[in-house]
């Protein structure tokens, strides 16, 4: 059964072009569930029946995992089935018809504007480390790209003569987003400052180093934005997304077009941009709640 995950992983990467993250999401669900059959004495997936899989996301449920893990699991065997079914290595599609568990919709949390200026005014403009942060900060916050998609760009990726940026999304989509004025001078201080005295080799075409001078790692930045935030006194929770629900929110507020802030995120499906006109209903209800004398 491993080395059908395998071949699954391959066709994902070779056919469909999924980014790494989603290749490692698939398989880790996939080596979890086989690992469910096994012990269960099933080493045949064409012994699966569709009770084996309710009871494996029954223990899921168990075990206490989300309700978006769980539906997320399914996802995965679904399309494992699908593939195996298409390339005639089952006979049986026991997916057929189970439902996904209904996913409540919970809106992200967002910083204020006064809360983001705080955070982005953390770094220590005076050390190497303080000015790439500040680049980092500013250039989420100034873009709303994802966190593994900042720390995946290349110096080529950044033009700083024409203040926009390139990057590549889900499905390796590419995409193109304009620079703000203040982003782009952090950016730009940051390559003329800054770089050149972490970079250890050459030939290294990262844009964001570590202190040893390679890619810096989502894991690295996460700690980054955690100290900020801890300095910055922000008492809500604070995650790798958080500067890209806030970059959305804000510019819907201040009147953006919502089919921008959707081409702008690289969300395929505007369903996924439209959470946000939610949150800024939500927030309006609060202001009128706060501001209107009968309310």
């Amino acid at each position: 059964m491993d080395k059908l995950i395998e071949r699954f992983i391959h066709y994902l990467a070779v056919e469909r072009g999924l980014a790494h993250n989603t290749l490692e999401s698939y398989q880790r669900d996939l080596v979890q569930y086989v690992g469910f059959l096994e012990k269960n004495e099933i080493h045949d997936l064409n012994q699966t029946r569709r009770a084996n899989l309710i009871a494996y996301l029954a223990d899921l449920q168990r075990r206490g995992r989300a309700t978006s893990t769980i539906s997320r699991n399914l996802a995965s065997m679904r399309a494992f089935y699908g593939f195996l079914l298409r390339d005639g290595m089952i006979d049986q599609d026991p997916t057929t018809n189970l439902e996904s568990p209904k996913i409540e919709k919970r809106l992200p949390k967002v910083l204020s504007v006064q809360e983001v200026e705080a955070l982005l005014d953390g770094p220590d403009y005076g050390t190497v480390a303080g000015i790439r942060d500040k680049a980092m900060l500013e250039l989420l916050y100034a873009t709303g790209i994802r966190v593994s998609e900042l720390v995946s760009l290349n110096c080529s990726d950044v033009n700083l003569n024409m203040g926009f940026l390139k990057c590549y999304g889900k499905g390796s989509k590419e995409r193109i987003i304009p620079l703000g004025s203040v982003a782009l001078k952090s950016v730009s201080d940051y390559v003329m400052r800054s770089r050149n005295k972490l970079l250890r080799d050459q030939s290294e075409e990262s844009l964001f180093l570590n202190h040893h001078g390679q890619r810096l790692s989502r894991q690295g930045f996460w700690k980054i934005i955690k100290k900020y935030a801890m300095a910055a006194a922000i008492s809500k929770e604070i995650t790798p997304h958080t500067l890209r629900h806030s970059f959305a929110t804000h510019l819907l507020e201040n009147g953006a077009d919502l089919r921008a802030v959707q081409e702008m995120l690289g969300h395929a499906d505007i369903s996924t941009t439209q959470i946000y006109t939610h949150l800024t209903k939500s927030r309006l209800k609060e202001v009128y709640a706060k501001a209107h004398p009968r309310a």
